[in-house]
């Protein structure tokens, strides 16, 4: 099982994620490197921004929200965490 996270950025997101950006960075670049983070990225399509990260565990997730500037500081207007199932994975 993975855990998705999700945000939604809020109307002016741009300004603001420009001013906690190197935080959030080194925040989801800490979570990847011990194994609690798997994949995060922008989306690129909504008008208001937003994003993805997939976790390893749902506890990890809410750590990460609590723990992120972007969170903090209103860059984010609304996040979700949900459970997700992971069926295609990679031959080991």
């Amino acid at each position: 099982m993975k855990y998705v996270l999700t945000y939604e950025g809020t109307a002016d997101y741009r300004e603001k994620a420009l001013a906690n950006f190197a935080a959030h960075r080194a925040l989801w670049h800490a979570y990847h490197d011990d194994g609690r983070l798997l994949l995060i990225g922008p989306f690129t399509d909504e008008p208001f921004g937003g994003a993805m990260g997939v976790f390893s565990t749902r506890a990890a997730a809410e750590q990460f929200v609590r723990d992120d500037p972007f969170v903090a500081n209103g860059v984010v207007a609304r996040w979700t965490i949900r459970e997700w199932n992971e069926v295609l994975v990679p031959d080991r």
